[in-house]
């Protein structure tokens, strides 16, 4: 089963994406996609690793290369974020040609291979603002890799002020 979990900032989407994990038995594993630059970072980081305490997850820190993580159909996955992913893939020195492609082949391969995948991403670029063009091409690449992802999951569900909104599929929670 797999579940994208979308909407803005500080909307609760961490908050419901754990909670769906709460009664798995499984082996637990959260796939955290923030590089810890500057003090926000750190803050985020932290209160996150705060949320999850007493929660039974193991953490693997993966800023890039998602196809890179094996694991097997006994886990239940939380990827936290495709933001970060997204971002980290363009813009921390490598060279990627095609990061929608290989963000989304990579979180193909996890779904196949897990229990259960849920996915954290952001709604970007519905304001109507004209941004510069590396983060227009950004908010086009997370579109896209949004767009594709909630193609092939099971269940799209925005969150809005704590409130998870059904797009897709069903509440699972």
């Amino acid at each position: 089963m797999t579940t994208l979990i979308t909407g803005g900032s500080k909307c609760g989407k961490s908050s419901f994406a754990e909670k769906m994990l709460n009664d798995f038995r499984g082996r637990k594993i959260y796939i955290a996609t923030m590089q810890p630059f500057g003090e926000d970072a750190f803050e985020a980081i932290e209160r996150h690793r705060k949320m999850r305490v007493g929660k039974g997850f193991e953490t693997i820190e993966k800023y890039t290369d998602i196809h890179e993580i094996s694991l097997d159909n006994s886990c239940a996955v939380l990827l936290e974020c495709i933001g970060n992913l997204c971002a980290n893939e363009m813009f921390s020195g490598g060279t990627v040609n095609a990061p929608a492609d290989k963000i989304v082949s990579g979180i193909k391969r996890l779904a196949d291979s897990v229990s259960e995948l849920i996915i954290v991403t952001n709604q970007v670029g519905s304001d109507g603002v004209t941004y510069a063009d590396g983060t227009a091409d950004y908010i086009r690449v997370l579109g896209s890799i949004n767009r594709n992802i909630a193609g092939f999951a099971d269940n799209v569900i925005e969150c809005v002020y704590g409130i998870p909104v059904l797009l897709k599929g069903e509440l699972p929670c």
